[in-house]
């Protein structure tokens, strides 16, 4: 099992999430959103597993966006292309953590039931 965790050392619910998966001592590898950002392959692999689940890219994109990140107004009226790319630039409009199990699943925010299902 491949988890990862993208988030900052400063995010409660990145600090929450590293502690429930180590409580069930499942090794995981923290990607700093701070310091190494997130990969073009990485979002979209992201964004393209919560797709499944909400039914559309947009709404996917929807939910991995910070709307309360100081920097919001960045993205808020930008067109869906557009929105995917300046996250890219500035990788802290992302909700943290994002968790990929894999490249089949991920989940944004801290979500233990979804990961109960995953071991």
């Amino acid at each position: 099992m491949g988890i990862q965790i993208f988030g900052t050392n400063k995010s409660f619910d990145t600090k929450k999430t590293e502690r429930w998966f180590s409580e069930r001592r499942i090794q995981v590898h923290l990607v700093s959103l701070k310091d190494k950002g997130i990969s073009v392959a990485e979002l979209e692999s992201v964004i393209n597993c919560l797709a499944k689940e909400t039914g559309s890219k947009e709404e996917a994109l929807q939910l991995v966006i910070d709307k309360n990140a100081k920097d919001y107004s960045l993205v808020a009226y930008l067109d869906e292309s557009d929105k995917f790319n300046k996250l890219l630039e500035n990788p802290m409009l992302l909700r943290q953590p994002i968790v990929r199990n894999g490249k089949n699943a991920a989940t944004v925010g801290f979500c233990p039931e979804i990961w109960t299902n995953w071991l």
